[in-house]
Protein backbone atom coordinates (compact mmCIF):
# COMPACT_ATOMS: atom_id res chain seq x y z
CA UNK A 1 0.00 0.00 0.00
CA UNK A 2 1.24 3.40 -0.92
CA UNK A 3 0.18 6.86 1.16
CA UNK A 4 -0.91 9.52 -0.96
CA UNK A 5 -2.35 13.15 0.45
CA UNK A 6 -5.70 14.40 -0.33
CA UNK A 7 -5.51 18.06 -1.31
CA UNK A 8 -9.13 18.66 0.00
CA UNK A 9 -6.64 18.68 3.46
CA UNK A 10 -5.22 21.95 2.59
CA UNK A 11 -8.19 24.18 0.53
CA UNK A 12 -8.07 26.45 3.57
CA UNK A 13 -12.11 25.26 4.56
CA UNK A 14 -11.29 23.21 6.85
CA UNK A 15 -8.66 25.76 9.46
CA UNK A 16 -7.97 29.18 9.18
CA UNK A 17 -5.11 30.63 7.09
CA UNK A 18 -4.60 30.12 3.73
CA UNK A 19 -5.07 27.27 0.83
CA UNK A 20 -1.82 25.73 -0.62
CA UNK A 21 -1.26 26.31 -4.10
CA UNK A 22 -1.07 23.15 -5.97
CA UNK A 23 2.48 23.29 -6.38
CA UNK A 24 3.04 24.23 -2.68
CA UNK A 25 0.86 20.83 -2.19
CA UNK A 26 3.06 18.75 -4.38
CA UNK A 27 6.21 20.05 -2.45
CA UNK A 28 4.27 19.37 1.05
CA UNK A 29 3.48 15.99 0.20
CA UNK A 30 6.89 15.58 -0.49
CA UNK A 31 8.04 17.04 2.75
CA UNK A 32 6.23 15.12 4.85
CA UNK A 33 6.70 12.10 3.20
CA UNK A 34 3.72 10.57 1.07
CA UNK A 35 4.07 9.07 -2.11
CA UNK A 36 1.40 10.86 -3.77
CA UNK A 37 -1.68 13.05 -4.22
CA UNK A 38 -5.17 13.07 -4.11
CA UNK A 39 -6.10 16.26 -6.58
CA UNK A 40 -9.89 17.39 -5.47
CA UNK A 41 -11.69 17.96 -8.68
CA UNK A 42 -12.75 21.84 -7.66
CA UNK A 43 -11.46 25.10 -6.43
CA UNK A 44 -9.00 26.01 -5.25
CA UNK A 45 -7.02 22.84 -6.68
CA UNK A 46 -8.66 21.19 -9.41
CA UNK A 47 -11.20 22.58 -11.39
CA UNK A 48 -11.09 21.52 -14.88
CA UNK A 49 -12.16 24.82 -16.07
CA UNK A 50 -8.93 26.73 -14.16
CA UNK A 51 -6.70 24.31 -16.20
CA UNK A 52 -6.03 24.38 -19.21
CA UNK A 53 -3.36 21.66 -21.26
CA UNK A 54 -0.27 24.24 -20.45
CA UNK A 55 -1.35 24.23 -16.58
CA UNK A 56 -1.82 20.18 -16.84
CA UNK A 57 1.83 20.25 -18.29
CA UNK A 58 3.34 22.46 -15.59
CA UNK A 59 1.69 20.09 -12.85
CA UNK A 60 2.90 16.59 -14.08
CA UNK A 61 6.25 18.40 -14.40
CA UNK A 62 6.10 19.74 -10.85
CA UNK A 63 5.11 16.08 -9.79
CA UNK A 64 7.69 14.44 -11.18
CA UNK A 65 10.57 16.62 -10.21
CA UNK A 66 9.08 16.57 -6.50
CA UNK A 67 8.89 12.43 -7.23
CA UNK A 68 5.08 13.14 -6.21
CA UNK A 69 2.58 10.55 -8.18
CA UNK A 70 -0.53 12.20 -9.22
CA UNK A 71 -2.60 8.78 -7.69
CA UNK A 72 -6.21 10.31 -8.11
CA UNK A 73 -8.51 12.62 -8.84
CA UNK A 74 -11.47 13.00 -6.90
CA UNK A 75 -15.01 14.13 -8.18
CA UNK A 76 -17.67 15.91 -5.80
CA UNK A 77 -21.01 14.87 -7.96
CA UNK A 78 -24.48 14.13 -7.09
CA UNK A 79 -26.18 11.89 -9.05
CA UNK A 80 -29.35 11.65 -7.18
CA UNK A 81 -31.32 14.86 -9.03
CA UNK A 82 -34.65 14.14 -10.29
CA UNK A 83 -34.56 17.32 -12.35
CA UNK A 84 -32.48 16.87 -15.57
CA UNK A 85 -31.36 20.26 -16.00
CA UNK A 86 -29.41 19.82 -12.70
CA UNK A 87 -28.26 15.92 -13.43
CA UNK A 88 -26.73 16.80 -16.93
CA UNK A 89 -24.56 19.10 -15.80
CA UNK A 90 -23.42 16.93 -12.59
CA UNK A 91 -22.55 14.36 -15.57
CA UNK A 92 -20.64 16.93 -17.52
CA UNK A 93 -18.07 17.82 -14.85
CA UNK A 94 -17.41 14.21 -14.35
CA UNK A 95 -16.24 13.65 -18.69
CA UNK A 96 -14.07 16.96 -17.73
CA UNK A 97 -12.25 15.23 -14.63
CA UNK A 98 -12.01 12.37 -16.28
CA UNK A 99 -10.50 14.32 -18.73
CA UNK A 100 -8.03 16.43 -16.52
CA UNK A 101 -6.94 12.99 -14.53
CA UNK A 102 -6.57 11.33 -18.20
CA UNK A 103 -4.14 14.58 -18.73
CA UNK A 104 -2.24 14.74 -15.59
CA UNK A 105 -1.39 10.93 -15.94
CA UNK A 106 -3.51 9.38 -13.38
CA UNK A 107 -5.32 6.59 -13.73
CA UNK A 108 -8.21 7.05 -11.10
CA UNK A 109 -11.65 9.24 -10.64
CA UNK A 110 -13.02 8.93 -7.38
CA UNK A 111 -16.81 9.55 -7.25
CA UNK A 112 -19.33 9.66 -5.32
CA UNK A 113 -23.08 8.67 -5.65
CA UNK A 114 -24.76 11.65 -3.52
CA UNK A 115 -22.72 14.55 -2.60
CA UNK A 116 -24.46 16.71 -0.36
CA UNK A 117 -21.80 19.28 -0.15
CA UNK A 118 -21.22 21.99 1.67
CA UNK A 119 -21.07 25.84 2.19
CA UNK A 120 -18.94 28.65 3.17
CA UNK A 121 -19.83 30.46 5.74
CA UNK A 122 -18.83 33.92 6.00
CA UNK A 123 -15.72 33.39 7.88
CA UNK A 124 -14.59 31.52 4.49
CA UNK A 125 -15.02 27.92 6.54
CA UNK A 126 -17.17 25.09 5.32
CA UNK A 127 -20.22 23.43 6.81
CA UNK A 128 -21.90 20.66 6.47
CA UNK A 129 -25.21 21.43 7.79
CA UNK A 130 -27.44 23.87 5.33
CA UNK A 131 -25.77 22.15 1.98
CA UNK A 132 -27.09 18.35 3.57
CA UNK A 133 -30.47 19.85 4.68
CA UNK A 134 -31.02 21.65 1.22
CA UNK A 135 -30.45 18.06 -0.24
CA UNK A 136 -32.90 16.12 1.64
CA UNK A 137 -35.35 18.71 0.95
CA UNK A 138 -34.66 17.43 -2.60
CA UNK A 139 -34.41 13.77 -1.90
CA UNK A 140 -38.04 13.91 -0.30
CA UNK A 141 -40.13 13.02 -3.00
CA UNK A 142 -38.14 10.45 -4.92
CA UNK A 143 -37.80 6.76 -4.06
CA UNK A 144 -34.46 5.06 -3.41
CA UNK A 145 -35.07 3.04 -6.35
CA UNK A 146 -35.58 6.21 -8.83
CA UNK A 147 -32.69 7.70 -7.47
CA UNK A 148 -30.35 4.34 -7.43
CA UNK A 149 -31.58 3.82 -11.38
CA UNK A 150 -30.37 7.53 -12.15
CA UNK A 151 -27.01 7.29 -10.60
CA UNK A 152 -26.49 3.54 -12.44
CA UNK A 153 -27.39 5.08 -16.00
CA UNK A 154 -25.16 8.19 -15.45
CA UNK A 155 -22.62 5.83 -14.16
CA UNK A 156 -22.65 3.68 -16.99
CA UNK A 157 -22.27 6.67 -19.47
CA UNK A 158 -19.28 7.70 -17.94
CA UNK A 159 -17.70 4.57 -17.55
CA UNK A 160 -17.59 3.82 -21.28
CA UNK A 161 -16.25 7.78 -21.67
CA UNK A 162 -13.83 7.02 -18.60
CA UNK A 163 -12.36 3.34 -20.53
CA UNK A 164 -11.56 5.60 -23.84
CA UNK A 165 -9.72 7.98 -21.54
CA UNK A 166 -8.05 5.21 -19.85
CA UNK A 167 -9.28 5.62 -16.54
CA UNK A 168 -11.34 4.26 -13.95
CA UNK A 169 -13.85 5.38 -11.97
CA UNK A 170 -13.49 4.69 -7.99
CA UNK A 171 -17.10 4.35 -6.19
CA UNK A 172 -15.99 5.57 -2.71
CA UNK A 173 -18.83 4.14 -0.15
CA UNK A 174 -19.73 7.38 0.75
CA UNK A 175 -23.63 8.22 2.34
CA UNK A 176 -26.20 9.45 2.48
CA UNK A 177 -27.55 6.70 -0.67
CA UNK A 178 -24.91 4.83 -0.31
CA UNK A 179 -25.31 3.01 3.08
CA UNK A 180 -22.55 0.46 3.30
CA UNK A 181 -19.83 -1.63 1.61
CA UNK A 182 -22.33 -4.22 0.10
CA UNK A 183 -23.96 -0.97 -2.10
CA UNK A 184 -20.56 0.14 -3.33
CA UNK A 185 -19.69 -3.56 -4.94
CA UNK A 186 -23.64 -3.81 -6.05
CA UNK A 187 -23.43 -0.85 -8.12
CA UNK A 188 -19.98 -1.77 -9.32
CA UNK A 189 -21.20 -5.21 -10.26
CA UNK A 190 -24.47 -3.76 -12.01
CA UNK A 191 -22.52 -1.09 -13.98
CA UNK A 192 -20.34 -4.00 -15.24
CA UNK A 193 -17.44 -1.70 -16.40
CA UNK A 194 -13.36 -2.62 -16.40
CA UNK A 195 -13.87 1.69 -15.89
CA UNK A 196 -16.07 0.73 -12.74
CA UNK A 197 -14.22 -0.14 -9.67
CA UNK A 198 -15.06 0.00 -5.90
CA UNK A 199 -13.27 2.98 -3.15
CA UNK A 200 -14.20 1.38 0.31
CA UNK A 201 -12.73 3.72 2.90
CA UNK A 202 -12.46 2.18 6.72
CA UNK A 203 -14.08 5.03 8.56
CA UNK A 204 -17.31 5.03 6.57
CA UNK A 205 -17.82 1.26 7.71
CA UNK A 206 -21.00 0.62 9.32
CA UNK A 207 -19.10 -1.38 11.95
CA UNK A 208 -15.53 -1.29 12.63
CA UNK A 209 -15.37 -4.52 14.60
CA UNK A 210 -12.54 -6.76 13.54
CA UNK A 211 -14.58 -9.46 11.41
CA UNK A 212 -17.30 -7.21 10.11
CA UNK A 213 -13.88 -5.24 8.64
CA UNK A 214 -12.24 -8.07 7.62
CA UNK A 215 -15.45 -9.62 5.47
CA UNK A 216 -16.21 -6.08 4.10
CA UNK A 217 -12.54 -5.88 2.94
CA UNK A 218 -12.32 -9.48 1.73
CA UNK A 219 -15.90 -8.00 -0.06
CA UNK A 220 -13.85 -5.91 -2.48
CA UNK A 221 -11.44 -8.49 -3.47
CA UNK A 222 -10.62 -7.53 -7.36
CA UNK A 223 -12.94 -4.67 -6.87
CA UNK A 224 -10.80 -2.44 -4.63
CA UNK A 225 -8.60 0.62 -6.61
CA UNK A 226 -8.25 2.89 -3.87
CA UNK A 227 -8.99 4.47 -0.45
CA UNK A 228 -8.76 7.24 2.47
CA UNK A 229 -8.51 7.55 5.81
CA UNK A 230 -9.15 10.19 8.18
CA UNK A 231 -9.21 11.17 11.79
CA UNK A 232 -7.40 12.71 14.79
CA UNK A 233 -3.91 12.00 15.65
CA UNK A 234 -1.70 12.10 18.90
CA UNK A 235 1.40 11.12 20.99
CA UNK A 236 0.68 8.99 24.35
CA UNK A 237 2.54 8.53 27.60
CA UNK A 238 5.10 6.78 25.44
CA UNK A 239 5.24 9.26 22.24
CA UNK A 240 3.68 6.95 19.83
CA UNK A 241 1.40 8.10 17.64
CA UNK A 242 -2.23 7.17 18.40
CA UNK A 243 -5.95 8.01 17.39
CA UNK A 244 -8.45 9.30 19.71
CA UNK A 245 -11.79 10.06 18.48
CA UNK A 246 -13.06 13.45 17.09
CA UNK A 247 -16.24 13.92 19.37
CA UNK A 248 -16.95 12.09 22.70
CA UNK A 249 -18.33 8.49 22.37
CA UNK A 250 -17.25 8.35 18.40
CA UNK A 251 -15.41 4.82 17.50
CA UNK A 252 -12.16 5.52 16.00
CA UNK A 253 -12.09 4.03 12.54
CA UNK A 254 -10.08 0.14 13.17
CA UNK A 255 -7.40 0.53 10.63
CA UNK A 256 -5.43 -2.41 12.44
CA UNK A 257 -8.07 -4.60 10.80
CA UNK A 258 -8.10 -3.00 7.90
CA UNK A 259 -4.39 -3.37 7.07
CA UNK A 260 -4.14 -6.98 8.24
CA UNK A 261 -7.62 -7.39 5.88
CA UNK A 262 -5.88 -5.62 2.68
CA UNK A 263 -2.67 -6.92 2.88
CA UNK A 264 -4.81 -10.43 2.58
CA UNK A 265 -6.47 -9.30 -0.40
CA UNK A 266 -2.98 -8.30 -1.98
CA UNK A 267 -4.11 -4.40 -1.94
CA UNK A 268 -1.79 -2.44 -3.79
CA UNK A 269 -2.47 0.75 -4.26
CA UNK A 270 -3.27 4.08 -2.22
CA UNK A 271 -4.67 5.04 0.90
CA UNK A 272 -4.90 8.87 0.71
CA UNK A 273 -4.94 11.08 3.80
CA UNK A 274 -7.54 13.48 3.80
CA UNK A 275 -8.84 15.73 6.42
CA UNK A 276 -12.25 17.26 5.58
CA UNK A 277 -13.90 18.52 8.86
CA UNK A 278 -13.43 21.42 11.07
CA UNK A 279 -9.78 21.50 12.16
CA UNK A 280 -10.69 21.90 15.99
CA UNK A 281 -8.58 21.75 19.31
CA UNK A 282 -10.22 20.53 22.93
CA UNK A 283 -11.84 24.04 23.22
CA UNK A 284 -13.66 23.74 20.35
CA UNK A 285 -11.18 26.21 18.61
CA UNK A 286 -10.56 26.40 14.80
CA UNK A 287 -6.73 25.82 14.28
CA UNK A 288 -4.51 27.50 11.67
CA UNK A 289 -2.48 25.00 9.21
CA UNK A 290 0.22 23.80 11.18
CA UNK A 291 -2.24 21.82 12.97
CA UNK A 292 -3.54 20.57 9.48
CA UNK A 293 0.74 19.67 9.00
CA UNK A 294 0.89 18.27 12.59
CA UNK A 295 -2.16 15.63 12.34
CA UNK A 296 -1.01 14.92 8.64
CA UNK A 297 2.66 13.90 9.35
CA UNK A 298 1.42 11.93 13.00
CA UNK A 299 -1.09 9.83 10.20
CA UNK A 300 2.07 9.06 8.36
CA UNK A 301 3.61 7.98 11.61
CA UNK A 302 0.54 5.74 12.77
CA UNK A 303 -0.19 3.96 9.74
CA UNK A 304 3.18 3.62 8.71
CA UNK A 305 4.01 1.32 11.47
CA UNK A 306 0.69 -0.60 10.83
CA UNK A 307 2.09 -1.18 7.63
CA UNK A 308 5.54 -2.74 8.77
CA UNK A 309 3.51 -4.46 11.15
CA UNK A 310 1.76 -6.58 8.71
CA UNK A 311 4.48 -6.87 6.86
CA UNK A 312 6.19 -8.23 9.44
CA UNK A 313 3.51 -10.93 10.41
CA UNK A 314 3.14 -11.46 6.76
CA UNK A 315 6.62 -12.77 6.95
Amino acid sequence: MKLGLYSVSYAAIWYRGEALSLPDLIRKARQLGFAGIELDGKRPHGNPMDLDAAARQEIRRIAAGEGIEIAAVASNNDFTTPVPDHLEPQILMVREQIRLAADLGSKLLRVFLAWPGVTYRADGLAHYDVARRRWEEIWRDTTRLEIWESARAAFRELARFAESEGVVLALQNHGPVIRHHQDVIDMVREVDSPAFRACLDAPLMTRQDDDYMRQACLAGRGLQVHSHCSGEFKRDAKGRAVQYPYRFGEDVPNYPAFVRAMKEIGYDGYVCFEYCHLALNERNEVQGRDFVDAQAALFLEYFGELLQQAERAAA
